[in-house]
């Protein structure tokens, strides 16, 4: 499901004009994998989310249903934890720490907060760790994660472990969903997100190694500018990743540990892993 709507904004500066643009904004977005028993349920589910968002009332909303004939990959989803952080500008800090704890040079990490913090991004970047070189075909567009779920009995697990930290939300598990299947990309080192929802200001860094770190307040309240970007090594071939990325049907069929919050020093630690 994709929802958005039309905003009016004034052309140009120089007199007063009745003159007017449309500019199309992203209300919400949702997919998963599911039987086709469920479909009609979910449909409803998606339409009532897209028409009752903190963002607006959606005034376009496009559905599809698409039959997955290949058997879905099942993999476990990674650890979860949150990070002590209470500013923006902290919140940036440790988000390029843990992302040159993996291995991203600091020129790929810079780049990556530039494109963000430009503007609001269609789909997610596929940056080299090193040279911070953008690899996707269409930098419109991007690359969109899709053909991803989780099974019934590691949701109703995942919910139960996330509502002992207060946070069992669809944005969280949903994330956490997406993050997983990337994270299980051969090629993929790393992931940073940061919400274009201007009331979700947490943004999250997720690795095999790291896990699943969200950081709460990387941006101020009412900012709309967000963006993905995956970490992928120089030379990698990016045929592959977009593949398992966009069309590779994966499911989650375990859930792995969730914490509260800790410091910078004990994610570093990485006890949870």
């Amino acid at each position: 499901m994709r929802a958005s709507k039309k905003l009016i904004t004034p052309m140009g500066r120089r007199r007063r004009s009745s003159l007017v643009t449309p500019k199309e904004i992203h209300i919400s977005g949702a997919e998963g994998l599911y039987r086709e028993s469920e479909v009609v349920k979910v449909v409803k589910k998606y339409i009532e989310r897209a028409l009752n968002h903190p963002r607006g009332k959606a005034d376009k909303i496009v559905i599809t249903i698409e039959e997955i004939r290949e058997k879905p990959k099942k993999i476990p989803a990674l650890p979860l934890v949150t990070i002590e952080n209470s500013s923006p500008i902290e919140g940036e800090k440790i988000a390029r720490k843990l992302l040159q704890s993996e291995g991203i040079s600091k020129m790929a990490v810079n780049k990556t907060f530039e494109l963000i913090k430009k503007d609001s991004m269609r789909g997610a970047a596929i940056i080299t760790v090193e040279k911070g070189k953008r690899l996707e075909p269409n930098r419109k567009r991007g690359v969109r994660v899709s053909r991803l779920g989780i099974s019934k009995s590691a949701s109703k697990q995942l919910s139960a472990r996330l509502t002992r930290h207060g946070i069992n939300n669809e944005t969280v598990m949903e994330a956490l969903i997406l993050a997983s299947k990337v994270s299980f990309c051969n090629n993929v080192i790393a992931e940073l997100c940061v919400s274009d929802d201007p009331n979700y200001t947490t943004g999250y860094v997720a690795s095999k190694g790291l896990g699943y770190v969200r950081i709460p307040h990387i941006k101020s309240k009412g900012n709309r500018r967000g963006g993905r970007a995956f970490f992928v090594k120089e030379g990698t071939g990016i045929r592959g990743i977009i593949e398992y990325l966009e069309r590779r049907p994966v499911i989650i069929g375990e859930v792995s540990l969730c914490r509260g919050i800790i410091s910078f020093d004990e994610i570093l630690n990485r006890p949870y892993i």
